[in-house]
This record gives structure tokens, sequence and C-alpha cells, in this order.
């Protein structure tokens, strides 16, 4: 048997506590993470495979004036010096650089394929080729030989690589960056480099400028695919804090085109731009399945028309549909209207830091202060180098017959090095640069030219002297450089700034449309304003919602409904209202009260629910649990949420004010759990919660029993669930109220609520039904209200209406009366109040 190591022996173990190492561990892995891959730099903008790659190509001479290299060389000469990670992450960073989709403002020129709004892949690095774009080459990398920035070892210490990049313009808000660290990401919209450069002035000049005239001068993000910013809200509060939400549409215009089929024209909808970062052929597929499945009204046909000239998607409309329901409900179903969750987050002397949009500019002209401070050094120490050599050959010339009798009689150089350094006085580097001197430099021409650049040197000199000992010179000449840039490369805006305008038209936009008259194009800014309606809201069980005025009258055609439909609900509100969707996946979802469409004779069914949610492809997995108006005091209002699982949670209605049309959670749930019902409550009352295997609990809602939990609380157990078991209901009860409850095989009962013992949540509840079938169970529970009728739902979906009057009270024993006669493997599913 082997003789086994003693490594405790040996004193090489040190204990360490597990938890100690685990957190020194991933602490520092964080920080790695954190600094050498995924936040960029605030002076530079790059993070640093970015600037690896930049300064490879640079190495490389790959300059605007040079030919193209093959972006395989590239990628092989920074891993192989700078970058050791993989090669197909360095060429997905150079390909980013490349395309004018991603970047406002390019840092690579590229001849090849490199992907498209499509979301194509690029061509393999071994077909495509770059170079460095002129706006990098001459604003990121023009002064990197200067000793403006400092210089580290690489991975193997054998190259040196800057640590940043000598940047003349803040190229992290020019083109933006997106990136997800341990704990934290950024995400940093692209802007305009001349309202850039005019804010940077306009900070050099009076650093105490308000943030009034900043965001007058820098007013919005400007994306590289155009678009429209919608409204300054998120904006602002991106630019003031560092965190935001900035709303981006794309661009679209009506217009009369030639049918797909037939002579005649009709009414489409053309799209020209997208939102930043939308892949386009994925928009349209999600269109087209939108339509397919009857959630998106009206299109008729969808067709890409895009060439080389630019984006054309066209969505033809059928005949009467009114364009502007079908675009409102684009922005809200698709990624057509997007919001950009802007991050201003960025490396700040290597420590990550969120900032407002004035600190990052201010960090940058702290960069370029300090990198013009080392450059103007660097340049005064040649001049005055160079000067001194100019003034020796210059003092040698004037004594030409002395330098040449030192030579003639020297033994060797050095002997004549150290006799023109006594005799002439001159510094050991004077004698060695004329010593060097070829015959040349002794005409007449060559003398002039040493006088001239004496001159110069000076001159530039003194310039330099006053550039770093008078800070106002210094800033002189870093708003010139700004200028000079701002000349070559600045251009127009392309994101259009749009005022967030509730259904409204412009006066010059309405006026522009009177004018054209016959125009093709119609404005796509919607209905005027108008002032907040009274309305009625009617729901149906298939998912639909009528809209009508509050003391307006229905035409006949108003009242139909379709024949497998009927009316649940009705509510009373106002168009400046928000009406709140609560789905089984525990979130709400607001739709603007005044964006459903008034209900008319032409469509009496009214409009799909699920259509107008602006989070449609997740809410379209979920089903609608509740529709409510907030309360006028949500501070006195309460909610019960009960799971399938039975967990119970007693919501207050001040969790749901200001939150965004994304919707938001408003109960925690496991995997295979889903929220089942929800009902008005208040303290005080009592709630009767019905198990599937027919037992009854009924007790207090009080904060013993119920406490008030937030948004993030999972609720907790209502009634003890056996095996297979599940809530078949949940409701709020008076003393004097009766229950109906209703069995899979269509058995009804109806129990007074003092029937049922007070107990407590979380216990087993009472039998209060008995089952003639074994494979028999609870299938629902309502409250007895007088003229009310009771719509049992099965799953042949036939519906059964009954009045909730007709049904006898019993007592708890037995299997209550036969209502519903079911065809075979027929089973009520779904029981709810109908509207008569």
């Amino acid at each position: 048997m082997a003789k086994q190591l003693n490594l405790l022996s040996t004193g090489q173990v040190i204990p360490t506590a597990l938890h100690t190492e685990m957190q020194r561990s991933y602490l520092e892995y964080a920080m790695s993470v954190i600094v050498g891959r995924a936040l960029p730099d605030v002076r530079d903008g790059l993070k640093p495979v970015h600037r690896r790659i930049l300064y490879a190509m640079h190495e490389l001479g790959l300059t605007p004036d040079r030919p193209y290299r093959k972006c395989a060389r590239v990628v092989g000469d920074v891993l192989g010096k700078y970058h050791p990670h993989g090669d197909q992450a360095v060429y997905d960073a150079l390909v980013r650089l490349v395309q004018v989709f991603s970047s406002r403002y390019p840092l690579l020129a590229g001849h090849g394929n490199f992907g498209s709004v499509d979301n194509d892949p690029p061509a393999a690095m071994r077909y495509t080729e770059t170079r460095l774009a002129s706006v990098s080459h001459e604003g990121m990398l023009a002064e990197i030989g200067e000793e403006t920035v400092e210089f580290i070892g690489n991975f193997d210490n054998s190259q040196q690589e800057p640590t940043v990049l000598p940047a003349q313009l803040p190229f992290l808000l020019l083109n933006g960056c997106a990136g997800i660290a341990v704990g934290m990401a950024t995400n940093i919209p692209p802007h305009n480099l001349g309202e850039i450069v005019d804010g940077l002035i306009a900070l050099i000049d009076n650093p105490e400028l308000s943030d009034a005239k900043l965001f007058e001068l820098i007013p919005a993000p400007d994306f590289p695919t155009g678009g429209e910013l919608v409204g300054n809200a998120g904006i602002r509060e991106a630019y003031t804090t560092g965190r935001g939400s900035i709303v981006l549409r794309g661009v679209a215009q009506v217009e009369e085109v030639p049918a797909t089929r037939g002579s005649k024209r009709r009414t489409a909808i053309i799209i020209t731009e997208l939102p930043y970062q939308v892949n386009k052929a994925g928009w349209i597929e999600k269109v087209a399945e939108l339509v397919n499945q009857g959630r998106l009204q009206g299109i008729s046909d969808l067709r890409d028309e895009s060439d080389r000239e630019g984006m054309r998607v066209v969505i033809e409309l059928k005949r009467d549909t009114n364009p502007q329901e079908v675009l409102q409900h684009l922005y809200h179903q698709t990624a057509l209207q997007t919001n950009f969750g802007a991050i201003l987050l960025a490396l700040v002397d290597g420590q990550p830091r969120q900032l407002s949009l004035r600190q990052l500019l201010l960090e940058f002209l702290k960069f370029r202060e300090h990198t013009l401070n080392r450059r103007y050094s660097y340049e005064l120490g040649k001049a005055e180098s160079r000067l001194h050599l100019v003034q020796g050959l210059l003092q040698a010339l004037i004594n030409l017959d002395d330098v040449i009798e030192i030579l003639r009689h020297a033994a060797d150089g050095s002997t004549a090095k150290v006799s023109l350094q006594s005799r002439l006085d001159l510094t050991e580097v004077q004698a060695d640069a004329i010593l060097a001197m070829p015959l040349r430099r002794l005409t007449s021409l060559e003398v002039q030219n040493l006088q001239q650049e004496n001159q110069e040197l000076q001159e530039r000199i003194a310039t330099l002297h006053n550039l770093l000992d008078d800070r106002r010179e210094l800033l002189k000449a870093l708003k010139k450089d700004l200028r000079t840039l701002k000349r070559k490369y600045g251009d127009e805006r392309r994101t259009k700034l749009v005022q967030e305008l509730k259904n409204t038209v412009t006066e010059e936009s309405k006026g522009k449309r009177e004018e054209d008259g016959d125009s093709k194009s119609k404005s796509l800014y919607a209905k005027p304003e108008v002032p907040a309606e009274d309305v009625v809201l009617e729901f149906t069980y298939r998912g639909y919602v009528r809209r009508f005025p509050l003391n307006g009258k229905k035409s006949k055609t108003d009242n139909g409904i379709a024949e497998n439909d009927f009316l649940i609900q009705t509510t009373g509100t106002d168009t400046e209202k928000d009406l709140l969707i609560l789905t089984n996946g525990g979130k709400v979802y607001p739709i603007g009260v005044g964006e459903i469409s008034p209900t008319t004779g032409r469509v009496p069914r009214g409009t799909p629910l699920i259509t107008l949610l602006t989070n449609t492809a997740q809410a379209a997995t979920e089903g609608v649990i509740r529709r409510f108006v907030l309360p006028e005091n949500p501070e006195t209002a309460e909610m019960l949420l009960v799971t399938k699982q039975g967990r119970i949670k007693r919501l207050s209605m001040t969790e749901l004010t200001n939150f965004s049309r994304r919707g938001i959670t408003i109960l925690k749930l496991k995997d295979d759990d889903e929220l089942l019902l929800a009902e008005f409550c208040a303290a005080g009352e009592q709630v009767v919660i019905a198990g599937s295997g027919g037992r009854l609990l009924r007790f207090k809602i009080d904060d013993e029993n119920l406490p008030i939990m937030g948004r993030a609380a999972m609720g907790l157990q209502a009634l003890r669930l056996r095996v297979n078991e599940a809530i078949a209901g949940c409701i709020t009860v008076a003393k004097d109220n009766d229950v109906l409850i209703f069995t899979q095989l269509g058995y009804a009962k109806r129990l007074p609520v003092n029937s049922l013992r007070l107990g407590k949540r979380g216990d087993i509840g009472i039998q209060s039904c008995k089952f003639t079938d074994k494979s028999d169970s609870l299938a629902g529970m309502l409250t007895v209200t007088p003229g009310k009728e009771v719509a049992l739902i099965t799953n042949n979906q036939r519906i059964i209406r009954l009045g909730a009057d007709t049904i006898t009270a019993l007592g708890r024993d037995g299997t209550g009366e036969k209502v519903l006669q079911l065809n075979r493997d027929e089973r009520v599913i779904h029981v709810v109040e109908a509207m008569i």
C-alpha cells in the first residue's frame, strides 16, 4: 500500500473560514469583472477590449488613408499582445465598433458584411476588413505618442499598452455604452456630437451653468437609428440622477398605396425608422403573429420594402380601419414603442459611479485638461531640447573657422568634442550635434533654415509656457480643438423630439395638413385633446371591453353581444383615469380609459382587452383575474389575493399608485402556483374560502388573522389543503348573506353564512358539501345577490345561465340540488356572476 502524504504536518496548510474565503474570492472576481471587462472608463468611454482593439490597429498603422486589412489580422494582434480571451469575443466587439446602426459615430470603418438591423450575423473575420475611422484616428489616437497617458505592461509584460486613450471627445456620451457587471449595470444612450460639444463649451465658460440651460443645449439622446423621443420626464430624470426611463418610438406615416390585390388603393402605415436596437425582422414577425392570433385587428397585409436607400415596412389596412387606432395598438403591443432604461454608470478613478449628465461632462473636461497639460509639457520639453541643439549649430556656424581648426588639429573625436565645449562654450549634447552635422549644413540656405527654425521654436516655447502657466489660455485651446472637431464630424440630429401630447395635434401640423388637403400623407399625431368624459365600461366574459358615455343612449346595435358571450361587470369612471388589469401571474397592468375606443354600432362587441395592454406578450400568457379602477382614496381601500395553492394576502391599494405601463408585480408566486381570485375588502369584514374538496372556512379580516403586506410578500396559508386539493373560491360576506356553491357535476347548494363556524386563518374549515360521485369537486362559489344571474361554463364551452334566487337554501349536509344536466365527460369549470 502506497504511503500517503501528510500535508498537515508540513506547516503549509492555513486554516481559513469558508465564508471568509468565499467573500474575499467573490469580491475579487466582482471587481475584476467591473474594472476589467464590463464597465467603460468615464474618460475615453471604452471598455478594455475596445481600447485594445483601437490601440492594436494604431500600432498596425491602419489609418483612414491606408488600405483595409483583414479583421482576422487585427483580432490576432489583439489576442497575442493585449487581450488573452476568446477570438469570437474580440471579433464581436470589433463588429459593434463598425456597425452604423449600433454606434452613433462608429470608431472603425468596415469593408464587407458586418450584420444588419435584421439581426443577420456578420461574415467570418477571415472575410471582413477594417481600418480606423477618421473620428477615432483624430479624436482618440492622434495624441497617443505625446506622453499624454500612462502605459502599463500587458498580461506577460512583453508589451506596453495604454491605461486610457487620450480622447478629445466624450465618446462615452457620443456612442453610449451597455454592460452588465456583478451587481450593477450600465446603459448609456448615444448623443449628438454637436450638442455635446456645445454643452462642453458652455460648461467651460460657466462651470455654474444651470441644469435648465445645459438641457437646452443637450435636450435628449440621439440614436443612430433615429426614431422619436416621446416626452422629456424620463430624459430629465436620467440627466439629473443618472437613472431614468426614456420612451422611444419608431417613425411612421400614413399613406395611400396600391392594394396588393385589385386596382384600388388602400390606406397603409409606413414604418421608416424603428427604435434603437429593435430587430426589424423580429418586429415584423411579431406583428404578423399578433394579426394571426386575432390580437391586432384591421391589418390586411404586411410586407418589408426596405432597400439600400432606407427602411420601409408597409402595413396595409383593411377598409374603414382607423389608422390611428392601429398605430396605437402597435405602440402598445409591439416594440414600435420601447422604454430605454438609461443608467449612467462608469468607472471614475477605477471605481464604479452613477453620474448625472453634468458630472459626466465635467469628468471628461477634467481628463481633457489633464491630457492637454501632459501633451504641452511633452511638446515643451521636445521644443526646448531642439532649440538647444539648433542654437549650438548656429553657434558653430558663426564660429566656423574655429570649428574647422579644432577638427583639423584634434587627434580623435573625443578630443574634438572637449575642445568644442571649452572654446565655444557648448554643452556636450551641442558638441555631439556639431560633430554629427553633415557638410551640406554649411551652405547659406541651411544657415537661413536654422535661423528660421530657431525663431519658430522660441515663439512656440513662449506659446507653450503661456498655455501651461495660464489656465484660461489652456481652456481657450481646448475650446478651439472642440470647435474644430465639431466642424469636421458634427451632423444633424437623427432622433426627433416629440412633446408628450395626450392625443393632441399641434397647430403647425394641423395647419399643414389642412393646406395639403388631398395629400396622400397624413399627420400621425392623434386626435385633438378633449376634456375628461364620464363613461361606463362594460366587460364581457370573452375578454371584450365596451365604452359608452355615462348619460348617453345606446343604439339597438350597441346592445348586441356575441351569442357565446355575456356581460360580467360594469364600471363607471372617466377618460382621464386608468383601468387596472390584474392577471393570474400576479401582475397589474394599467390601461388609460381614454385609450379605449367608444363602442359604436359598427363594432358592438367592443375591443379585446388584451390588445390594449403595453406588455401584451407577457399578459397574453396569463389570464385576467380582475378589472378595476383605483378608488378615489386608495389609502382606505384593500384587496384580498388568493392563490390556487391556498395562500392569501391582504394588500393596500396604495401599492398600486404611480407605476409604469409595463406593469408591476403585486404578489410573489411559486413556480407552480398562480393567482386565482381577488376581492376588495375592508378591516372588520369576513371572508369565506372554499376548497375543492367541499370544505369552507370563514374568518374575520383583521390584523391578527391577516396583516397588510407589501407587494413583494408571498402571503400566508389561507386554508389547509389536502393532497390534490385546490382553492375553489373566495368571497367577502356579511352575516346575513347566503353563499352559493357549485360542483363540477352540476350540483348547487345555498348556505346561510351563519351556518359556517367562525374560525381562524389557516384552519382546516368545515365540510359543507357531500359528493355523490368521488370524481366530483367544487367548481366555484358566489355570494347570493338578489336579481342577479349565475353563469356556469363547462369544458365544452357551453354556457348555462340561471337565477341565483331559484336555488333553494339548504343545510351543510347533503349534495344539494341538480341544476344542470351535463353530457358525457362534460364538467363545470368556471362559475361567474352574469349581468342581466
